[in-house]
């Protein structure tokens, strides 16, 4: 079975060129490249869900850099892990890194442990910060939503005369607290309806 080259190129932006990456992508002797234009601080990227798609083991990944890839170090470390395990190689032109090497061996291990460092820097300062708040005799978490707001907020949703945006906007509370709400009137309904039968 045939091994592929696949290239992956992104920019940022609507206005931002592609060329440039396209063009080493191309010198390099790609079989197929996927290109998009969006933010890397998008979790859906749809070329890039399409590449790992068509990725099988034995194939190659090629990007002008690894910045191009990653939103951040854990999330350029779990796509690394991921190919890995699938047996597929990634190479990056503008830092020289080819993940079947020593070297680029020592960057996925490098990487995990920056990012174990960061997920350790957060926990320790959200403890901090609890336990500082504690001392000031706050027990930490969001406040509660207004009562009477969330009953308004439902009110309003069941005329359907405004969206759950403009709902939540008008009542000053979160959408995550509207849906919770609605689903605890719909097992109260429910429970209701059981019991009279």
């Amino acid at each position: 079975m045939k091994n592929y080259i696949f290239g992956y190129a992104r920019v940022s932006t609507q206005d931002q060129e592609l060329a440039r990456q396209i063009d080493a992508l191309e010198k390099y002797g790609v079989d197929q490249i996927f290109t998009e234009k969006i933010t890397g601080t998008k979790a859906h990227r749809p070329q890039l869900d399409k590449l790992k798609d068509k990725l099988r083991e034995g194939d190659t990944v090629i990007i002008e850099s690894l910045s191009r890839l990653g939103r951040s170090t854990k999330d350029l470390l779990a796509l690394l892990e991921e190919w890995n395990g699938q047996g597929v190689k990634l190479v990056s032109l503008k830092e020289q890194i080819d993940t079947t090497t020593p070297t680029g061996k020592l960057l996925v291990t490098v990487l995990s442990a920056l990012s174990q460092f960061e997920r350790d820097i957060i926990v320790q300062r959200t403890k901090e910060g609890l336990e500082s708040a504690r001392k000031r005799g706050r027990n930490g978490g969001r406040p509660k939503a207004d009562p009477g707001n969330v009953k308004k907020a439902i009110k309003l949703y069941h005329t359907q005369t405004h969206s759950i945006k403009e709902i939540t906007a008008i009542c000053g509370i979160s959408q995550a607290t509207l849906y919770r709400a609605l689903a605890a009137q719909r097992e109260t309904t429910a429970s209701k309806a059981n019991t009279t039968e």
